[in-house]
């Protein structure tokens, strides 16, 4: 029996070179995220983003637990008994996931296990998401009697489309790995005891390239989905003119005429 951690030990971030791992370790309620466990993973994600030495941000779950069952029903009678404290939940859900799809450094989502309504959200909003055979997901809001913001919905229908996303919402039926991979949800699906390596192999590769272009990249890609906090059409604009003028670009085209690896950065 687990016994249960402080805040701070259940969302918690480490740091492996240029690697920032945003870490959920609550094993007593299979990574059910609390009402304050919302906060703390935004609040992390933006210190993640203001760290210069960051190239990559990874979610997951500690060692082999789930990667995240969602809320903590546990609280549904307490913090979430009123519509005044439901909309307050829903607030720190849509926070939370705006910060990880806001974040000028690219994330990751490393799936194990269950991946369900909140954690199915955490994920969505994740630029990708690399997923072992084990990982299942739901989104179960019709079987609670609540529904989803908007905001919290428009990465799932991004990820998976319209049509699909109302499948899983009206059905709330579990979806194994395989057909999460069909859907489009799962970028890669790799197996159980490769995941940790095949993360740190695509982050690292990630890590490796201009921290700019990579901004400016997700920028304009956000700015297409029509996400709404990209800072519009000039500020795309502008991050792309940021690279031209950048010691990246001229590091870039050096290495790539002497025939080198180049060593960006973010500058």
């Amino acid at each position: 029996m687990h016994s249960p951690q402080p805040l701070s030990q259940q969302v918690r971030a480490e740091i492996k070179g240029p690697i920032g791992y945003l870490i959920i370790d609550r094993p007593e309620r299979k990574n059910a995220l609390s009402f304050d466990m919302w906060k703390e993973v935004a609040k992390l994600i933006g210190e993640f983003g203001a760290n210069r030495a960051l190239r990559v941000v990874v979610l997951r779950g500690a060692g082999e637990l789930p990667f995240c069952t969602g809320a903590d029903i546990s609280e549904f009678e307490t913090v979430r008994a009123n519509a005044e404290g439901a909309r307050a939940y829903e607030d720190a859900n849509v926070v939370a996931f705006d910060a990880i799809a806001a974040s000028p450094l690219p994330t990751i989502a490393m799936i194990r296990s269950f991946c369900m309504g909140g954690g199915m959200g955490l994920a969505a909003a994740c630029d990708l998401r690399i997923a072992s055979e084990s990982a299942e997901f739901a989104i179960p809001p019709g079987k609670l009697g609540l529904a989803y913001p908007p905001s919290a919905i428009r990465y799932i229908v991004a990820a998976i489309g319209a049509s699909n996303a109302k499948d899983l919402l009206y059905t709330a039926r579990r979806v194994k790995a395989v057909e999460a991979e069909k859907l489009g949800f799962i970028n890669r699906l790799v197996a159980e005891d490769a995941l940790e390596s095949e993360v740190e192999k695509l982050a690292n590769s990630i890590a490796e390239n201009a921290p700019l272009s990579l901004k400016a990249g997700k920028l304009a890609i956000n700015h297409a989905a029509g996400y709404g906090f990209d800072g519009g059409a000039q500020a795309v604009k502008d991050a792309a003119e940021r690279c031209f003028d950048s010691a990246d670009y001229s590091e870039g085209r050096s290495a790539f005429l002497e025939k080198r690896k180049a060593q960006f950065k973010g500058e």
